[in-house]
């Protein structure tokens, strides 16, 4: 409780109304722009190797850096920050978030969400395009895939689906964190905590669009999807914080209200659940473990293991500010 009054305390003294919304409508601008560039550039750059002879190692590439980020965003910023808002003084003092590690159970419900969904689209996918007595296997060098005949997908076709599934729910879940974030910051009358963001997020969003964007290049989308994809993200964390602002007029939560800090913490967790789940299994497993071009180059596996440090690296490193 000490701690409580004490942080309460220093809270008031950099309490400014007018000067938080001046820093909050620069915030705007500057999270949208760099929104923009780091989303967009794996998709343009997918776009330029498109049918040059590195394209599939560089997509590769591209996207075990996405797969870095994302889990080092799950991990390193959601999850603490979901316990923290939970474990804060003012929500464990009631019941009854003071009697169970609720963080935790909403991660795993997270995580057995993404599984569901995940099995329902992919067998949805499978019983829609079942193999008729015209599905014609062809023998290739890496293995045998099947020939599209009539209605059928070929597994090739199957896989773009996959992908394609797998880029959506990263990005719901991504939104559900970008949300959190700006509502967050919107809700937030504290120019001392407000200050830093700016910043902080400014570069938080460059790398997350960047993991999210190497998914979606690989995923092959239309231009329309992919920039309806990427406009999306770009404005989820402005709007985010164009709400909490409203909130805040409304009903005069704060940031650090006890009810404001429940819904932080349960879609925190929530968010870290999905991520992990599409992390390690969608987008780690798959492309170190089942992708015969990363088996069969020693040199390409080796490159993207350290692209995947590389991602992980750089977005926990932003830890320190955001």
């Amino acid at each position: 409780m000490v701690s409580c009054v004490s942080d309460t305390a220093r809270t008031l003294g950099c309490r400014d109304g007018a000067a938080a919304t001046h820093l909050k409508l620069i915030s705007l601008l500057v999270i949208f722009f760099t929104s923009i560039i780091g989303i967009s550039s794996p998709v343009l750059l997918a776009r330029y190797f498109q049918g040059k002879p590195v394209y599939d190692k560089a997509i590769l590439i591209i996207k075990c850096f996405a797969a870095g980020v994302i889990l080092s965003t799950s991990l390193v910023h959601v999850l603490p920050e979901a316990f923290s808002a939970l474990s804060d003084c003012h929500v464990v003092s009631r019941h009854p978030w003071k009697d169970f590690p609720f963080a935790g159970l909403v991660t795993l419900l997270g995580a057995l969400l993404a599984l569901f969904v995940d099995l329902t689209a992919s067998s949805h996918v499978e019983h829609s395009h079942k193999p008729s007595g015209n599905y014609l296997p062809v023998g290739t060098q890496d293995g045998t895939v099947g020939k599209k005949v009539g209605n059928n997908l070929s597994n090739e076709d199957m896989l773009k689906i996959k992908q394609k599934l797998v880029s959506q729910v990263l990005e719901i879940g991504i939104i559900f964190h970008s949300v959190i974030i700006g509502v967050t910051m919107g809700m937030s009358q504290n120019q001392c905590t407000i200050r830093p963001l700016v910043a902080a997020l400014a570069f938080h969003q460059i790398f997350e669009g960047m993991g999210l964007g190497g998914c979606i290049a690989q995923a092959d989308f239309s231009t329309g999807t992919a920039a309806y994809m990427c406009f999306m993200f770009s404005v989820t964390t402005p709007m985010g914080i164009v709400l909490g602002m409203i909130v805040f007029s409304v009903t005069g939560y704060d940031d650090s209200s006890p009810n404001a800090l429940i819904m932080e913490g349960v879609l925190g967790s929530l968010s870290s659940g999905i991520l992990i789940y599409m992390a390690l299994v969608d987008l780690i497993a798959v492309d170190f473990f089942h992708n015969k071009l990363m088996g069969s180059q020693t040199w390409l596996k080796k490159a993207s293991f350290i692209a995947l440090v590389l991602g992980s690296t750089s977005m926990s490193i932003l830890a320190l500010w955001a």
